[in-house]
């Protein structure tokens, strides 16, 4: 496992683990199931794991701090978590620092540390990011000993590059894939600029970059993948990438169809061996400036699989070539202009 520099909090695994599917919302997932998947990340080299205290309303934390009880201990392993979302309403005024102070408690009794690694402010509304005080809040949680770095996830490009004017802002998280690109405009370069970590949710928009969903499929009732399409329980890019789900299950057979086009050619035959998840992957470790990607799975082979794309090689220029075309042809019009 090849690992990269994420701000200040230091370097990380390359290949993270995203905990969003352990704790809730993407249909039932059984301890034991929950265990295996975390297990086996750590066992593939993974030493990054992202959770937040709404991930069944800590649960996905709670399996965190028990299974990575003794890397915790030893500083073996990064966790970060967020914190925000527990507001009701959610709303900006609700980011002081008594609630800030509030809910990292919660997390580090939930993760069983002292100081928790890295805390991001949960996605909050955009005019969060335009109160330095809330930034100053995060602060002196920092001095306190209660948290050791902060950054933010963000919904928009725009959140992002006033995020990273902060300077005590150490990462940003934002969704970036073959189907949401626009953060390479332009965010990539800032945050690199900046020395500021990024890290990549969301990476296989949902399942649509594994080539593995169908229109047949039925999602269960407290998946988001059903209850979220429209955006009726948070934002709709959280879900598909924002992509309406037909026109991503046709994009994604686009893209496969023409990954494995240029395979096979002998001139450009770097991706050869690489699922559509994988591929997806590397796709986003192409670009530098990315400090880790967190793909979430609780199936070990996946998982396994996820990890393994840390070995593989860049992709070539026709392959990159090919996810701009597929992109600009089939996805751009749903989600460039929205995120």
């Amino acid at each position: 496992m090849n690992h990269r520099t994420l701000g200040d909090v230091g370097a990380v695994s390359e290949v993270g683990y995203g905990s969003w599917q352990i704790g809730s919302d993407w249909g039932d997932v059984s301890e034991s199931e929950a265990v295996a998947a975390v297990e086996t990340a750590r066992d593939a080299g993974i030493d990054f794991f992202d959770t937040a205290d709404v991930y069944g309303d800590g649960r996905s934390e709670q399996i965190l701090g028990e299974v990575l009880e003794d890397d915790l201990a030893r500083g073996d392993v990064t966790v970060a978590t967020k914190a925000g979302r527990r507001l009701d309403p959610h709303v900006a005024d609700g980011y002081t620092e008594a609630n800030l102070r509030r809910f990292v408690n919660r997390s580090r009794e939930n993760l069983g540390i002292e100081t928790l690694d890295l805390v991001q402010l949960h996605c909050p509304p955009t005019d969060v990011y335009y109160r330095p005080e809330t930034f100053d809040a995060l602060a002196t949680l920092a001095d306190e000993g209660r948290i050791a770095n902060y950054g933010v996830s963000v919904e928009r490009v725009e959140e992002g590059l006033k995020a990273v004017e902060y300077p005590g802002v150490e990462s940003v998280q934002i969704i970036f894939n073959p189907f949401r690109q626009r953060p390479a405009d332009l965010f990539l370069d800032r945050a690199a600029e900046r020395d500021v970590g990024v890290i990549c949710r969301v990476p296989l928009a949902s399942g649509l970059l594994t080539g593995a969903l169908s229109r047949d499929d039925v999602f269960p009732e407290n998946d988001h993948r059903n209850y979220n399409r429209d955006g009726d329980a948070f934002d709709v890019g959280e879900t598909f990438a924002g992509v309406p789900y037909e026109a991503g299950l046709d994009a994604a057979d686009a893209l496969a169809a023409r990954a494995d086009a240029v395979a096979a050619d002998p001139t450009d035959a770097t991706g050869d061996g690489l699922s559509l998840a994988q591929f997806s992957l590397r796709w986003i470790l192409d670009h530098d400036a990315v400090s880790t990607v967190i793909p979430g799975s609780t199936t070990p082979e996946h998982v396994r699989a996820n990890a393994a794309v840390s070995d593989a090689p860049p992709l070539g220029e026709a392959a990159h070539e090919t996810v701009r075309e597929a992109y600009d042809e089939r996805v751009r019009e749903h989600v460039h202009h929205r995120w």
